[in-house]
């Protein structure tokens, strides 16, 4: 009877794990992400010359982005401070970070990006910091944006950033 119920139990496991491969696997062709699902590369937006006044994203809770090489979009939180416009990569020390978030790890050999808000595309590059005189504002506005239901100050944002824990980058102006 054991034996049976372990059978019908495994056989779930992997029928629920193909579902959400094949899931996985074919929203990555889509144009952009689906929730926390990453996507393909944009196909729809009109591209947006000229560096913008980014106060209009202040108040966004997240937007899309999509490296290029390879190819991959993906919802994210974003942080304006300065006019200029961040993104953070938690988790970047556990074990489900570094399955989860690889994108980090893969703009480090081409650092181009496009941002999506509203249909418009916005050429950028990605910037790791772990050392800006705007990080003290940029956490607080990660915090005041993102911490209400954790408890999340700016001081322990910028210890998570220490730790590497946390990265943050800007989206810069592509030069």
């Amino acid at each position: 009877m054991l034996v049976k119920i372990l059978k019908i139990l495994l056989k779930s496991l992997g029928v629920l794990t193909f579902g959400l491969w094949t899931f996985t696997f074919f929203v990555s062709f889509n144009d952009g992400p689906t929730e926390i699902f990453p996507g393909g590369a944009f196909t729809s937006g009109e591209i947006v010359t000229g560096e913008p006044d980014w106060s209009f994203a202040k108040n966004l809770s997240s937007v899309e982005f999509q490296t290029m090489n390879p190819v991959s979009s993906r919802t994210t939180f974003i942080m304006i401070q300065d006019n200029r416009v961040f993104i953070p990569s938690g988790y970047m020390t556990t074990w489900w970070g570094k399955i989860w978030k690889q994108w980090p790890y893969q703009i480090q050999e081409d650092r181009r990006a496009i941002l999506r808000i509203d249909g418009k595309l916005y050429e950028r590059t990605l910037v790791r910091i772990s050392d800006d005189p705007s990080l003290p504002g940029i956490m607080g506005e990660l915090a005041r944006k993102y911490g209400v239901n954790f408890e999340t100050t700016p001081e322990t944002l910028m210890k998570q950033l220490k730790s590497n824990y946390l990265w943050i980058f800007e989206l810069a102006p592509r030069t």
